[in-house]
């Protein structure tokens, strides 16, 4: 066990109690900016000197480099401990020299890695599940049941987010206690903290006139209050996550929508399937990836797609001629006058399952909401912005709508 003289107001007071909590499930959230995630990449790092294993995780592997590997690189330099670590960059493992405890960083959708994954020494005693929110609760029970073998210290799951909506999971599983107006809360079990920017004292007057001034209910809510969104003018109600894995066989007919993007808007594509008797749409696998050029972009739908035809968004014909001549079955999407209202209404008319491994489409689906007018009241269009992979997913099943519609018109015309 190493011996570090802390200086505790390194840390906002709202979370100094929780440096040595040892409630089996600990949930931090609120708003954005609140310092939820620097505490704890600062309590990994000290609990891992004290001999604890720890496993950092995010439902996608690659958006940890960017994030929490790096929030526990820059907590060891604020400390000035560098010299009682080894640092293995390629690996992602955080390593204390004095008693061989580890730090270690995995994706859930390497479910291979995560079997597999275990300490140096010991056994593992933490999980932190960053942005749980993006999780399900197969993965959260997955992490959970990971926390096995001898060990001298309590073992401890750690989830921190900020909220969506009130029909998700986490709010179902562990907020039962919790009411609205709380800001903490413990049962023998449970520990919840509740925090926002007004919580982190390190915050600059910039980022916090930014969070101040936001003027949309739901993001004011959620980022700004720190509150559990609501379902109120959702456009899309009738979908939930299933895992689809044993019904791929069953439905071998495929229909792939792709939305082009580059920058700062990602290549979008959906692989779904249609189950007209029960009225489902059956989503199997996302595309959701920025800069990909035309070539990569045909390489990854060669493996996501196969042969079959691909419907893209007709705006951009010099992408689909590209695509076809590096031998992709691409063609334009028809569209046509109201054609994103009556793709959406089409799709409403569906139950739509969602697989368990698509967490874009399903933060899409959860945030996609309809205009207001200056009085508040909802308009016939959807709000524009995060919605790709719904664009996609209009695209993909377009000639069931256009299918559709033509019939109702003869009927019309022939008086029925």
């Amino acid at each position: 066990m190493a011996t570090l003289a802390f200086d505790v107001t390194q840390l906002n007071p709202v979370y100094r109690p929780y440096l040595t909590d040892t409630h089996r499930y600990q949930i931090f959230f609120g708003g954005s900016s609140s310092g939820k995630s620097v505490f704890l990449a600062t309590r990994a790092v000290l609990d891992v000197l004290q001999g604890r294993n720890i496993l950092v995780a995010r439902k996608v592997g690659h958006t940890l480099r960017a994030s929490v590997w790096n929030e526990v690189g820059k907590a060891i330099d604020r400390l000035g401990i560098q010299d009682q670590f080894d640092i293995r960059t390629s690996e992602m493992t955080v390593t204390a020299r004095a008693n061989g405890a580890q730090i270690l960083f995995a994706g859930l959708d390497d479910v291979e890695k995560i079997k597999s994954l275990t300490p140096a020494r010991g056994a593992l005693t933490d999980v932190w599940m960053e942005e749980a929110t993006e999780c399900d609760r197969a993965d959260f029970k997955q992490l959970d049941k990971r926390l096995r073998g001898q060990t001298r210290h309590l073992k401890r799951v750690t989830m921190s987010f900020n909220p969506v909506y009130k029909t998700h999971w986490i709010y179902e599983d562990f907020f039962s206690g919790f009411a609205d107006g709380d800001t903490s809360y413990q049962n023998a079990k449970v520990s919840i903290l509740k925090t926002t920017y007004l919580d982190n004292r390190f915050l600059t007057e910039d980022d916090a006139s930014s969070l101040r001034a936001e003027t949309d209910p739901y993001y004011r809510a959620v980022y700004t209050l720190g509150d559990w969104g609501t379902l109120g003018d959702s456009v899309f109600t009738n979908w939930h996550t299933e895992d689809l894995r044993p019904l791929r066989r069953l439905y071998r007919d495929r229909y792939i929508g792709l939305d082009f993007g580059f920058a700062r808007d990602p290549s979008a594509a959906v692989n779904c399937a249609l189950d007209r008797p029960g009225r489902r749409v059956l989503v199997f696998d996302e595309l959701y990836e920025t800069g990909l050029v035309i070539w990569e972009l045909a390489r990854r739908l060669e493996r996501f797609a196969g042969r079959n035809l691909i419907t893209c968004d007709s705006a951009d014909p010099r992408s689909i001629a590209e695509l076809r001549a590096l031998g992709v079955r691409a063609l334009p999407a028809r569209k046509g006058p109201d054609s994103v209202l009556h793709g959406l209404q089409w799709l409403q008319g569906h139950e739509l399952v969602v697989n368990v491994t698509c967490h874009n489409l399903c933060r899409e689906l959860s945030h996609y909401r309809w205009k207001k007018d200056a009085a508040g009241n909802s308009l016939p269009a959807p709000e524009p912005g995060d919605d790709h992979l719904i664009d996609a997913l209009r695209y993909a099943l377009e000639c069931e709508q256009l299918n559709r519609r033509a019939v109702v018109r003869r009927k019309r015309e022939v008086g029925l």
